[in-house]
């Protein structure tokens, strides 16, 4: 009745062979990685959907929920709290044979930042919606982010479950706010709380969720010979059309293709994802899925999309830096036989560890022990601890290769944006832009036993964070802080005093004055003393007098 049934892998990472490939280091072909981020805009379940991916594909062995503080990949104190993700999350895991690197990024307005440089090492990226709202502000800057870097994407709408889900509107939306052509590849079955599975419309099949198995399960019937009772003729009649629209927009990726198909040849499904890989690539189109993460539907096509349609790090052009010496051009290609490069694009301080950098390697391999040149400060780093991040946990590793993303130990010198090559072959690649500060508040010890505590504290949360700074106002004797919003601020807050041990009181920030001189005054000596006759204003102490 309802044709083959077909059982996702709990643990599909099981299945990775230790072949070596490239190099005598490379445990899986270049071919077979992918870099990912997760973007959204806040509560659209982003985080939610990486924790059944971590589920699905092995990494994990329990579903964690963001609502109950057990999220993997919200490991923060105040993530837990907040039901939020403040800091970026690495994990890798594998599906089909292929390592997949995944990035879970915040969706908070204030944390922008935390997007931004996520987005400037990886060769893909998964946009979740809302599937009510659509398209959301932060969509909005989460997308021309991507956009900036180039970055091929694809689309994920989500909670199809909720009251007032609609797949339709939510596709207008992204043409619409985002001004992009979405590659339709599902279709929903049922809605709201009906909502079933979805209909693939690259191989017209039914996939329907049905077990009691946290989703692990699922029954795959051609959707001709499908009968369930919301698989109904109009549905099946509107998935012809969505498929049709499909097909047209897929085979202009291909000339041949195209008049085969105007003379009446349809293409076969090899084909037609093929041809949704090219336009992928090319930022031509968005493929579009759909599902709901917390009810464990729609998760594992979305994972079999990433690997159908998403780039390997051959796919992508290659990273462009200039020589050190007289700043010429170069680029460096995705391949271990390269000169090693790798951009350090996140730093974060463990309790236990020390600092930790985050780096993806573009080029020729990494192993521990060696010395390694930043060129742009033109210092040498020893290389201790290499680490594979599973968002705060962590397996040692001894080698790195080009595509891989990695935490090192115990860098010195290094910081956000900056490269790690070899001395010989020396190159600065592309460099980070960070936005401005638009918030500042003073911030002042509880006791003055901790002010020096407080300074050291403000230090190392600065190395982590490009965009948030502080200074000493020496006419005013304050500490000023700044950053990128209210709840940005509040976290460093929170940060000093759980992980510094360091109570601050916060306030606005004082504002210094100077006396304002007139244009004319009177100077006149008598018994030796200056009488000054002159107009006295107040201004904010930026201001400097001409006289």
């Amino acid at each position: 009745m309802f044709g083959v049934k077909k059982s996702s892998s709990l643990h599909m990472s099981d299945t990775v062979t230790q072949t070596f490939k490239s190099s005598a280091f490379r445990e899986v072909d270049m071919k077979d990685y992918r870099n990912i981020g997760i973007m959204a805009h806040i509560d659209a379940g982003k985080t939610t959907t990486t924790e059944r991916i971590l589920y699905y594909t092995g990494k994990s062995y329990k579903i964690g929920e963001v609502h109950e503080g057990g999220a993997t990949m919200d490991w923060m104190e105040q993530e837990k709290e907040r039901g939020i993700t403040i800091t970026s999350a690495a994990t890798t895991c594998a599906w089909r044979d292929h390592r997949i690197n995944i990035i879970d990024t915040p969706g908070h307005v204030d944390f922008t930042l935390e997007v931004e440089r996520s987005l400037r090492v990886l060769d893909g990226a998964v946009a979740v919606f809302d599937g009510v709202a659509g398209v959301e502000p932060q969509s909005e800057t989460v997308w021309r982010q991507a956009d900036k870097y180039g970055v091929p994407r694809m689309c994920f709408l989500n909670k199809m479950d909720r009251t007032g889900a609609n797949f339709y509107f939510c596709v207008d939306t992204i043409i619409e706010l985002l001004g992009a052509t979405p590659a339709v590849l599902q279709l929903p079955i049922g809605s709201e709380e009906d909502f079933a599975g979805v209909i693939d419309l690259v191989t017209m099949e039914a996939i329907l969720w049905r077990g009691e198995d946290l989703g692990a399960s699922f029954d795959v019937i051609p959707l001709a010979e499908c009968d369930d009772p919301q698989v109904d003729d109009e549905l099946k009649a509107k998935a012809a059309e969505w498929h049709e629209k499909l097909i047209e927009l897929a085979v202009e990726q291909d000339e041949d293709v195209l008049m085969e198909y105007l003379e009446g040849v349809e293409p076969d499904i090899p084909t037609i994802k093929k041809l949704i890989r090219k336009g992928t690539l090319a930022l031509d189109f968005v493929p579009v899925l759909t599902g709901t993460a917390f009810k464990n539907k729609g998760v594992q096509p979305l994972l079999d999309a990433v690997i159908d349609y998403m780039p390997s790090p051959l796919e992508v052009a290659a990273i462009k830096g200039i020589l050190p010496d007289d700043e010429s051009e170069t680029v460096r290609e995705s391949s271990d036989e390269e000169p090693f490069s790798a951009l350090a694009f996140k730093i974060a301080t463990d309790p236990f560890v020390g600092t930790i950098t985050f780096t993806r390697v573009y080029s020729g391999v990494l192993e521990s022990g060696t010395t390694v040149f930043n060129s742009v400060k033109g210092k040498n780093e020893r290389i201790g601890r290499m680490l594979q991040m599973h968002a705060n946990d962590r397996t040692d590793i001894k080698t790195a290769v080009a595509g891989d993303i990695i935490a090192i130990c115990g860098l010195k010198e290094t910081t956000t944006g900056e490269t790690l090559c070899e001395k010989s072959e020396a190159v600065i690649l592309e460099k980070m832009d960070f936005p401005e500060p638009v918030i500042k508040v003073s911030v002042e010890p509880k006791t003055k036993a901790d002010q020096q505590k407080m300074g050291d504290a403000l230090a190392k949360l600065a190395a982590e964070d490009p965009s948030f700074r502080f200074s000493r106002d020496e006419e005013t004797g304050q500490t000023v802080i700044e950053g990128m919003g209210e709840l940005h601020l509040e976290i460093i807050c929170d940060r000093m005093q759980r992980e510094y041990d360091v109570e601050c009181d916060i306030g606005a920030p004082q504002v210094s004055y100077f006396v304002n001189f007139g244009s004319r005054f009177i100077c006149a000596l008598k018994d030796h003393f200056v009488f000054l006759l002159f107009c006295v204003g107040r201004l904010p102490r930026s201001y400097h007098p001409a006289c």
